[in-house]
């Protein structure tokens, strides 16, 4: 017989705001539908830019901004937008945010240049910011805590979905009616999700009155942030040697230190750093994070496919769906098994399917074929399914309900911030090994290497990989400890207590 785990004063307070039965699975339909535009639009994307690059008289320098644009000002205004969220309501946000991001989409597809479509991104990423930040913590309002791992479960699937259909609808789409269509295709997706979110969202009140916004806070994080995010993706194109990068790494630096010591002493600050006091919180967004370098690295599984295998783009595309189908398959059934044996076993165990899966690419060879590729990849999205959703709720119910939109924005940028990380960073691991096995230290273009080398920079990225991972794993493992002999001291100290404030025998009885 299993039992659940005792219920904190937070996940009483959470259930005591969820949303009827009636109205909690409008909700799911609301964000599960900006969540899947959202997802759906980052992949389809990138398909479309060697069509941009023709369609715009561009050149491959100029159209990376289409995604560098997006992903800057996604980064830069998440924080900021949590937070406004817990003061002025996440509703009337996140509603804002999918109006926003709709429109985007709709100026994006008229766009007549370049330089008006990266402009038109911007606005795409600030209704991103909205919806990113504040999705997590309205689900995690309408369902009770009994639930809660659940339907973050499901939203993990909505994401695997949109992940998985990016690529080849964005193929068939731009194939048939331009690429135009690309972003086209959020606008009805975007009504649909705007009307159920009116509908069935409700307009709850922030927990406490007269908050302040730190202004000051959130710029400093705001130039935090991008300069962290342009560094990493100006160091992925033109090295991190090159002049600006450094500089900006420099100034992010800075910054995190005044943003820390402004809100030690801000009596309201943007990010309240008391909630790390709480080592489970702030350790599963390190673990989040560090996942989701390894997540990042997932870009040079093509480079495998095509380059070494010989893959026509149709069965890339295809091997490419098995991580993020196999993680939407996996994800509803641990969010359930969270919420019955606890978040922090389900996400232990999934961890280590994850290093399984690291050390199951590093043993690709040239003569494995598709099935083989499969068998490999599969652990990968599993192990990412079984860990996501469980984190996920660990962290949100670590928080109060006043702090629920601050708890999602950080778990939006750690995953954010993680597969920025982790773009380059596996880049320049696979670039080296590569290098090294070909024995050719000048080498420039790595789709010049024998297929030999290749794969030894594939082998070396992920042994690297399964480390990082591994040391995510180490961290759940001393977090289920602690959590157990927590559990086990607990009942001792109520006992004990007990114990103490009992009278004496005979004392206060009466005849």
């Amino acid at each position: 017989m299993t039992t659940k785990p005792p219920m904190s004063h937070t996940q009483r307070e959470t259930d005591a705001q969820a949303s009827p039965s009636s109205g909690k699975w409008g909700v799911m339909l609301g964000v599960g539908l900006s969540i899947f535009m959202g997802t759906l639009d980052a992949t389809i994307v990138n398909v479309s830019l060697p069509t941009l690059v023709d369609a715009l008289h561009t050149d491959f320098a100029t159209v990376q901004w289409v995604i560098l644009a997006y992903v800057l000002v996604l980064t830069s205004l998440m924080l900021g937008v949590a937070r406004l969220g817990d003061m002025w309501g996440k509703r009337r946000l996140f509603t804002c945010g999918i109006c926003v991001f709709t429109l985007g989409s709709l100026l994006c597809a008229i766009s007549p240049s370049i330089g008006w479509l990266v402009a038109f991104r911007t606005i795409q990423g600030i209704g991103a910011a909205m919806t990113q930040a504040l999705g997590t913590a309205i689900v995690t309002e309408a369902f009770p805590s009994s639930e809660r791992g659940r339907a973050l479960g499901i939203i993990g699937s909505v994401v695997s979905v949109g992940l998985a259909m990016g690529p080849p609808l964005g193929g068939l789409m731009i194939g048939a009616l331009g690429w135009r269509s690309v972003f086209m295709v959020n606008v009805p997706i975007g009504v649909i999700a705007i009307t159920a979110t009116l509908r069935f969202v409700p307009a709850t009140a922030p927990a406490r009155s007269g908050q302040r916004f730190d202004l000051a806070g959130a710029a400093i994080m705001f130039v935090t942030l991008a300069c962290y995010a342009l560094g990493m993706t100006l160091g992925q194109r033109e090295g991190f040697g090159y002049g600006p990068v450094p500089v900006s790494f420099f100034v992010a630096v800075v910054g995190l230190l005044a943003f820390i010591l402004l809100q030690k002493r801000l009596a309201q600050p943007m990010v309240d750093l008391t909630l790390f006091r709480d080592v489970f919180f702030g350790i599963n967004l390190l673990m989040a994070w560090l996942v989701f370098i390894v997540v990042g690295g997932t870009f040079l599984l093509p480079f495998f496919l095509a380059l070494v295998k010989g893959y026509d783009p149709e069965t890339v595309g295809l091997l490419m769906m098995v991580v993020p189908v196999s993680m939407g398959l996996v994800a509803p059934a641990a969010g359930s098994l969270s919420d019955r044996f606890g978040p922090k076993l389900i996400s232990l165990i999934g961890l280590i399917v994850i290093v399984a899966g690291c050390l199951a690419v590093a043993s690709l060879r040239q003569e494995v074929g598709a099935l083989g590729c499969v068998a490999r990849f599969a652990p990968l999205g599993i192990g990412m399914g079984l860990f996501q959703s469980p984190n996920n709720s660990a962290v949100m119910g670590a928080v109060s309900r006043d702090r629920l939109g601050l708890a999602s924005g950080l778990l939006a940028l750690s995953r954010t911030l993680g597969s920025m990380t982790g773009i380059p960073l596996c880049g320049l691991i696979f670039t080296s090994h590569v290098a090294a096995a070909a024995n050719r230290p000048d080498l420039t273009r790595v789709t010049t290497a024998p297929p030999q080398a290749l794969v030894a920079g594939l082998a070396g990225t992920y042994h690297i990989a399964a480390l990082i991972v591994a040391g995510s794993t180490l961290l759940a493992a001393v977090v289920l400890w602690i959590a157990r002999r927590r559990a086990a001291i607990e009942p001792k100290r109520v006992e004990m207590s007990v114990h103490e404030s009992a009278p004496p025998i005979g004392v206060g009885r009466t005849g």
